[in-house]
C-alpha cells in the first residue's frame, strides 16, 4: 500500500469516521476495475460484487484468532511467575550471620547458617539460569510476533480499502441508474405506451437498483467490522512490546544486580568468622591497655567503635530484595493485562467473523432465489 493510501485509510479508522474518503488518483485504475464487475444485464454479478474482498475478512478473522490463541503472553508470565516464586523462597532471615547455633544444635551437628546460605542461593541461582533461558526464548517469540502482526495489519488496512473503493463504485452506479438510466428506462415506457415489454425492462432496472443499494449496504458493514479489528492488531502489539521490555530489564538489570547484591552477601558472610577473632584479639588488648591511663582506654574504645561499624546490615539487603520482587511483579500485572486485552479480542473477532459468515449466507441464499425469480418473471411475461 503506498504512503499516502496508507495515511489516509489510517486517518478515517483513528476518527472512526463513517464516510468514505474520496478515491485518489492512484486509485482510479482500481475504481474503475469494480465498476466494471457491475453488468446491468446480469443481476448475479450484484452478488460477486465485492465478494472477493470480503471473503478476505474471514481469512484475516481466522488468521487473528489463531494469533491470539497463541500467543507467547501466557507462557512468558507463567516464566516471570516461577522466578518471582524463586527470589521470594529465598529467605534471608533464616540465614543471619549473627545468629548463634543453640547447645543442641551444636549436639547434633546442625549446619552454620552462613554454610545454608550457600546452599540455597546456588540452588536459587540455576533455577533462575534455568527461567531466563526460557524468558529469552519467549522474548524472540514475541518479537516475531510481532513483525506478524505488522503484515497482517498491513493486510487489514490493503482490505479495508478495497471495501471503501467497491462502495464508492457502487455508489457511483447508484447515482447513474437513479439520475442517468432508470429516467430512460421511464421515458421509454412512456414513448411506448406502456409496452409490456418496456415495463418489465423498467422493473428489472428498478430492481437491480434495490439489490444493489442492499449489497452496498452489506459493504458498510463489513468496512465498519474491519474498522474495529485494525485498533485491535496495534493493541496486541503493544501488549507484546510492554511485555518485552519487561523481560528485557528483568534479564539485564534485575536479575544481575539481585545475583551481585547475594554475591556480596556471601562474600560478607564468610568473613564473618575473622570478624569475630578479631574481636577476640581486640578484647585481649583492651583488657591490656585498662590498666594504662583513661585517656588511652577511652582512645582504644573509639577505634573499636570503628572497627564495629563494618558489620553488615541484613535489612539493606531484604530491602532491595522486596523492591526486585516488585519489579518482577509489575511484569507480570503487564502480562495479566495483556490476557483481558487478548480475550477481549478475541470475543470482538469471535463476533465479526460470525456477522461475516451470516452475510455469506444470505448471499448465497440470494444466489440460489435468482434463478427462480427469473423463471417466475419469464413465466408471467
Amino acid at each position: 500500500m503506498e504512503t499516502k493510501t496508507k495515511e489516509l485509510v489510517e486517518s478515517t479508522v483513528a476518527k472512526q469516521s463513517e464516510s468514505i474518503p474520496e478515491v485518489i488518483d492512484q486509485e482510479k485504475e482500481q475504481l474503475n476495475k469494480a465498476l466494471g464487475e457491475l453488468d446491468l444485464k446480469d443481476r448475479t454479478s450484484i452478488i460477486y460484487f465485492g465478494a472477493t474482498a470480503q471473503e478476505k475478512l474471514d481469512e484475516i478473522s481466522n488468521r487473528m484468532i489463531d494469533g491470539v490463541q497463541n500467543n507467547e503472553l501466557g507462557a512468558a508470565g507463567a516464566a516471570l511467575n516461577e522466578m518471582v516464586a524463586s527470589i521470594r523462597g529465598f529467605d534471608m532471615d533464616k540465614y543471619n550471620p549473627n545468629q548463634k547455633l543453640s547447645w543442641w544444635q551444636k549436639l547434633v551437628g546442625a549446619t552454620k547458617p552462613v554454610v545454608k546460605f550457600i546452599q540455597e542461593y546456588e540452588e536459587v541461582r540455576d533455577q533462575i539460569d534455568l527461567v531466563s533461558n526460557d524468558l529469552e526464548k519467549h522474548k524472540s517469540k514475541l518479537l516475531k510476533d510481532i513483525v506478524s502482526l505488522d503484515k497482517l495489519y498491513e493486510a487489514n488496512l490493503d482490505y479495508f480499502r478495497s471495501l471503501e473503493i467497491y462502495i464508492q463504485a457502487g455508489e457511483t452506479k447508484l447515482k447513474e441508474l437513479q439520475e442517468k438510466i432508470i429516467p430512460e428506462y421511464e421515458q421509454k415506457v412512456k414513448e411506448s405506451n406502456d409496452d409490456m415489454m418496456a415495463i418489465q425492462e423498467l422493473k428489472e432496472i428498478r430492481g437491480y437498483r434495490d439489490e444493489l443499494e442492499r449489497r452496498v449496504y452489506d459493504l458498510r458493514l463489513s468496512r465498519q467490522v474491519t474498522m474495529q479489528s485494525l485498533p485491535s492488531i496495534r493493541l496486541i502489539q503493544e501488549n507484546n512490546k510492554s511485555l518485552i521490555s519487561k523481560i528485557t530489564s528483568t534479564l539485564v538489570n534485575t536479575v544481575p544486580l539481585w545475583r551481585n547484591q547475594l554475591a556480596q552477601t556471601v562474600a560478607i558472610f564468610r568473613s564473618h568468622d575473622a570478624a569475630i577473632a578479631t574481636k577476640e584479639a581486640a578484647d585481649l588488648t583492651n583488657e591490656l591497655l585498662e590498666r594504662n591511663a583513661e585517656g588511652l582506654r577511652e582512645a582504644n574504645a573509639e577505634v573499636r567503635k570503628q572497627m564495629e561499624r563494618g558489620i553488615f546490615d541484613i535489612e539493606s539487603i531484604k530491602k532491595a530484595n522486596d523492591t526486585f520482587i516488585e519489579t518482577l511483579n509489575d511484569s507480570l500485572r503487564i502480562a495479566d493485562e495483556g490476557k483481558e486485552a487478548r480475550a477481549k479480542a478475541l470475543q470482538e473477532l469471535n463476533d465479526t467473523e460470525k456477522k461475516l459468515k451470516d452475510a455469506l449466507l444470505a448471499t448465497k441464499a440470494k444466489m440460489q432465489e435468482i434463478p427462480q425469480q427469473t423463471q417466475t418473471q419469464t413465466e408471467g411475461a
